[in-house]
């Protein structure tokens, strides 16, 4: 899926670069990126935010969360608002 983002300057401390990448969250603009064209349909919303909530594998083996605001829907345009790694889901007994 084609996915539009937009990111802050990287060096604006008030933006969502720095508050994902440079403040240490453990996430990168790539993987932040890369779940979202991933898992983007599969988003759920947030109990405490209401912001669609995608969770992912990355490439580089972490599984993250990526919260989000929808600016357009046609075409696809998001904003990041955080993203970190998160426990991956516990399989359901059967």
């Amino acid at each position: 899926m084609h996915i539009e983002f937009i990111w802050d300057l990287e060096d604006d401390p008030d933006g969502n670069y720095w508050h994902i990448v440079v403040e240490g969250h453990g996430v990168t603009q790539e993987e932040a990126e890369e779940v979202l064209r991933d898992h983007y349909q599969e988003a759920i919303a947030s109990r405490t935010s209401g912001n669609p909530l995608a969770f992912g594998w990355t490439s580089t083996g972490k599984h993250i969360v990526v919260v989000f605001e929808r600016i357009e829907i046609d075409p696809v345009v998001v904003y990041p608002l955080t993203a970190y790694p998160t426990p991956p889901p516990r399989r359901k007994r059967k």
